[in-house]
């Protein structure tokens, strides 16, 4: 009966409170978050290059109608901005293949969770 009661508390505290648990990220998100977080987050997140201009935060960022920098938040704006640089960016053209920039943008999409 214990083990009832609990169950139940355990239901009803996660309807009450609103369970907000993410899906589990699909096999093409999870090599984008991969991708992320050896390629990207060390400049966008960490900023452990101590940069003086730091990167703009991703989180989120087709959340919004525009990047940073006032263009269309768009796919193929995003993968060009990464493939072609951008300001203090550099360039990663050769350094994604087609399956792994949209791995990337899969990720992106998900506003790294």
């Amino acid at each position: 009966m214990g083990w009832a009661v609990i169950a139940v508390c355990g239901a009803a505290a996660c309807v009450l409170g609103g369970c907000h648990s993410a899906p589990a990220l699909t096999p093409q998100q999870a090599e984008g978050q991969h991708l992320y977080e050896v390629r990207c987050a060390h400049c966008h997140r960490d900023n452990d290059l101590a940069l003086k201009k730091v990167p703009p935060d991703l989180h989120s960022v087709f959340a919004r109608p525009s990047l940073p920098s006032g263009a269309p938040a768009t796919d193929a704006e995003v993968a060009r901005v990464v493939l072609a640089g951008k300001g203090m960016m550099p360039s990663f053209a050769g350094r994604f293949t087609q399956e792994q920039m949209a791995a990337l943008l899969a990720y992106l999409h998900t506003g790294l969770r």
